[in-house]
């Protein structure tokens, strides 16, 4: 297939990678240029706007925002506009249930077709094709988008036919994810704090009580204090609770304990911390605690 890929930020890139080597004719587009030149290397063709890499009638984008995904879509000289009549759109990136939603309709009213497929799982996992896809949309759409999402993941849920669903969904992980690192996070400080060795903690956690990778993996982040790099970066965190926490108050549902979330990663980027990975809220109940 003929596939154009908007952003390649540490996921983008990894997700690009696969499609080209899954056989596909890939058009790249990045706002930073020079993200694009191993790409080129490997067979992508480099486009000079997003319009360019929309024209195959089919293109991914991979986006950190609503505000960055908006620019390149609704623009003048934007997907939207260059998107052939039944062009497909594959949304993954994390964005607001709001503009999930104001792109589904745009799409609709253009003749094209939009389909929403956020994904689970960090850079490494994207480069192994061991994320987790969840996909909405028609079903029609989603018969067309299934063997691109087969080359970037090992398994797809689809779980509606409305695209902002899989977003719902997405913002709904996240949160659970950051409630995971805020709670080990206090757990381990206090282990700290009385003397028991972390490690030995997140050895019995991981066996009797939480066998997860994300349990683990975040648990050893905690552990080791690895913020640096960040592979998710503690602004991209906090704007996903923001996002949870939009979609909840427009449905009437409060959230009490994504509310606490949120308010830690305020703390977070208060102290400095906006580089760090956002496991980094654990280093927050850390210093709370008297910790270094």
């Amino acid at each position: 297939m003929e596939i154009g890929f908007v952003g390649l930020g540490h996921m983008g890139s990894a997700m690009a990678k696969n499609l080209l080597e899954a056989g596909h004719t890939v058009t790249i587009w990045n706002r930073t240029a020079s993200r694009a030149s191993a790409l080129e290397f490997l067979g992508a063709r480099v486009a000079a706007t997003p319009a360019e890499a929309a024209r195959s009638g089919i293109v991914i984008t991979m986006l950190a925002d609503d505000t960055a995904l908006a620019s390149v879509v609704l623009a003048e000289e934007g997907i939207l506009r260059a998107l052939p009549p039944q062009g497909l759109h594959i949304g993954m990136s994390t964005i607001s249930v709001a503009l999930s939603q104001k792109l589904a309709t745009a799409h609709q009213t253009a003749g094209q077709c939009y389909v929403s497929a956020p994904v689970f799982g960090r850079p490494e996992a994207a480069a192994a094709r061991k994320i987790f896809i969840v996909a909405a949309g028609a079903a029609s759409d989603m018969e067309r988008c299934q063997p691109i999402l087969a080359a970037l993941g090992q398994r797809t849920f689809i779980v509606g036919s409305e695209p902002y669903t899989a977003n719902l969904v997405k913002l709904i992980g996240n949160f659970l994810i950051a409630s995971v690192i805020e709670t080990y996070g206090e757990a381990f400080a206090l282990a700290r704090k009385s003397g028991l060795a972390p490690d030995t903690l997140l050895a019995i956690l991981s066996a009797a009580l939480f066998p997860s990778p994300v349990n683990q993996n975040y648990g050893s982040l905690i552990v080791d204090q690895r913020y640096d790099p960040a592979r998710f970066a503690a602004p991209l965190g906090m704007k996903d609770l923001r996002l949870l926490l939009e979609a909840a108050g427009a449905a009437g549902v409060p959230l009490p304990v994504a509310s606490l979330v949120y308010d830690r990663f305020q703390i977070a980027m208060d102290r400095g911390y906006a580089e760090k990975d956002w496991a980094i809220i654990a280093q927050v109940a850390a210093e709370d605690a008297g910790l270094s």
